[in-house]
């Protein structure tokens, strides 16, 4: 059974990368001009020769490197969204499909979470991840930011940045260029040593992202070219932005432009090539699929989507993997109205969520009756996923116990925001749930304007009575439990991603004051503080065991009969659960799991059934062809 599941997949990832590969060769084939160009440089990243010269080349209409020509097959995968334990994993793959180049972003919101505070260790380990793709055969190109999008939380901006109310993010503003400044200062002196030119396998550096469609301040990317060059960053600089009129606004002199979409056509080249002609082309993200938001359908790629040729262009599949957006890293959408997203970036990639090979019919299109003569590395065999027996919670503590166990509540006459709370070291609450406590003298019509960001779980005298709306109320203690769902990662409105309560509540038309604040972020900290005794109420945690035998295996949590929460597994934030969907499980990858028993805690809002459950397969939902 397990054999020919094993083979099964090999066929599945056999098409996959012929249908990559094919790809290449196609264009190999008909692009007369480069019909003798090499597919791969003669230099191998995992070689790291010292005294290299060329670099990457964007000096005529096709790039070279080490003076070759050389076409860029590039694949995203990010180590911040998988598990170190499968980065190898996952890279192996990506190399079996014949890609030469990875491209990863860097969340400076991950690596600072605090002001001088830096986390480049364990999942967040990125020179290690840059060696290991050089050991694998695969080449880099890096997106450091410092504003990143990738549908992370504030566009992977660390939250802090927030406590200044004067902030002008992507600007040249003082607080955030200084802010810039000292991330910079950590980071491109882990990065330097890895540049081609130093023996390492970063052959070019993105600068920032999309700015064409931001565009409030023209000094700011060659602000950000010289803080990365001063640094000693010199190899081929690149930017990347979405179709026509927003090239030109977020391009720099001295960095190649290049194109982000889903469909090319004629429009997208000849708007390239006139900005910057005889130049190479590139597509730095070709959408393999698109992300999925709560309330909404799984999003995937229609075969006819795909109907595409690339002559001659470079590009970068975005994403080959998608991975996990764990935790609270996911961000949200501003326009036309506010949508969170969900836990999975799936993306509908060619590589699923959990490493699987996928081979929608999209990918046929570019299978060719023709072979490549680069020898490949053997394709890697599929993980085992495995349904392990239900959890039941056997002990439960309510919100309203859990008091007792957070730091000291902060007071304030005015509502405060989650950014400019005195917590974390003076830089904020980043994530998570704020509860606002104050006592009124009267019923009446409760009002909030749009000062709740994002969603409020309204208590009289601790007894739920909805999420946030008009209400008349007699009883006299108020509380709102106010989640941050996410902030918006794209767009004009960054400045504006304040969370909790941004202003006044109003009860018959009249502020309410004296506010009493406890801070929820829901960090391991948090979690480690309290046992759970019995006595189920909402909201509260629920705590139950998981047991594995032997080596654990990927999984899928399911959580049939509850409604909104959070889960965690042995202190490690899985990420969101919410029954609307589209996502309804879980992944739980193996190196997360103990061989034995695994605690496992969820936060509920406001219904559970008291058992989880463990499948082999994702459940994503129902889904939707992108448009």
């Amino acid at each position: 059974m397990v054999v020919l599941r094993i083979r099964n997949a090999h066929k599945r990832h056999a098409l996959l990368c012929l249908s990559i590969i094919g790809f290449i060769v196609y264009w190999y084939l008909t692009h007369k001009s480069i019909s003798h160009a090499p597919l791969l440089s003669s230099t191998m990243p995992g070689g790291r020769r010292m005294g290299r010269r060329g670099g990457l080349s964007a000096n005529s209409s096709q790039f070279t490197l080490e003076g070759e020509p050389f076409r860029i097959l590039g694949g995203s995968v990010h180590y911040f969204r998988v598990p170190r334990a499968y980065w190898r994993d996952r890279l192996m793959k990506m190399k079996a499909c014949g890609i030469n180049t990875l491209t990863t972003y860097v969340p400076w919101s991950l690596h600072q979470p605090e002001r001088g505070v830096f986390h480049f260790h364990t999942e967040l380990d990125l020179e290690a991840y840059i060696n290991l793709a050089a050991e694998i055969g695969l080449w880099v190109i890096l997106r450091p930011g410092p504003y990143i999008c990738s549908e992370l939380d504030l566009g992977g901006l660390p939250s802090w940045l927030l406590r200044d109310r004067s902030m002008r993010l992507r600007t040249t503003h003082l607080g955030f260029t200084e802010a810039v400044n000292q991330f910079f200062d950590k980071l491109i002196p882990k990065v330097v040593p890895l540049q081609y030119k130093k023996g390492g396998p970063i052959i070019a550096i993105q600068l920032e992202n999309e700015y064409g469609s931001f565009a409030m301040d023209s000094t700011y990317m060659p602000f950000i070219k010289e803080a990365l060059q001063s640094r000693g960053i010199n190899e081929l600089l690149l930017t990347s932005d979405n179709q026509k009129g927003l090239l030109k606004g977020g391009g720099v002199s001295g960095a190649l432009r290049t194109l982000n979409l889903q469909k090319l056509n004629l429009g997208d080249i000849k708007d390239l090539n006139a900005i910057q002609p005889k130049s190479p082309m590139m597509v730095m993200e070709y959408w393999t699929g698109w992300f999925d938001a709560w309330g909404d359908l799984h999003h995937v790629l229609s075969p006819e989507g795909r109907v595409i040729s690339f002559h001659g262009i470079s590009i970068n599949l975005y994403m080959f993997h998608g991975g996990t957006n764990f935790g609270f890293m996911s961000g949200a959408l501003a326009n036309p109205v506010y949508k969170a997203l969900i836990t999975s970036y799936d993306y509908d990639a060619p590589l699923s969520e959990s490493g699987e090979y996928t081979l929608s019919l999209r990918w046929k299109y570019f299978l060719k009756r023709i072979s490549v003569q680069s020898a490949l590395p053997d394709m890697p065999a599929l993980r085992w996923k495995e349904t392990y027996e239900p959890a039941i919670m056997y002990q439960h503590l309510s919100l309203w116990d859990v008091l007792s166990f957070t730091e000291e509540p902060f007071k304030s006459p005015i509502p405060v925001n989650m950014e400019n709370l005195p917590v974390n070291n003076g830089n904020g609450q980043s994530s998570g749930y704020t509860l606002y406590e104050t006592t009124i003298t009267n019923g009446g019509s409760l009002k909030s304007g749009d000062n709740v960001r994002d969603r409020a779980l309204v208590f009289v005298d601790r007894h739920y009575i909805g999420i946030f709306k008009h209400r008349s109320l007699e009883l006299m203690t108020l509380s709102l439990l106010v989640e941050n769902c996410g902030r918006v990662h794209y767009g004009k409105d960054l400045d504006k991603q304040r969370k909790g309560l941004v202003g006044d509540i109003l009860l018959n038309n009249a502020p309410l004051r004296d506010f009493t604040i406890y801070s929820l972020d829901m960090k391991t900290s948090f979690i480690d503080r309290f046992s759970l005794p019995h006595s189920p109420s909402f909201p509260g945690f629920f705590l139950g065991r998981m047991f594995t035998y032997g080596y654990p295996s990927d999984t899928f949590i399911k959580l049939p009969g509850w409604g909104k929460g959070v889960v965690f597994i042995n202190g490690l934030n899985l990420g969101r659960y919410w029954s609307i969907g589209p996502q309804q499980t879980l992944y739980l990858p193996g190196p997360f799991l103990n061989s034995g028993v695994n605690q496992v805690i969820v936060f509920e809002e406001q219904e559970a059934d008291y058992k989880i459950t463990f499948e082999e397969a994702p459940d994503l939902g129902m889904a939707v062809d992108i448009q």
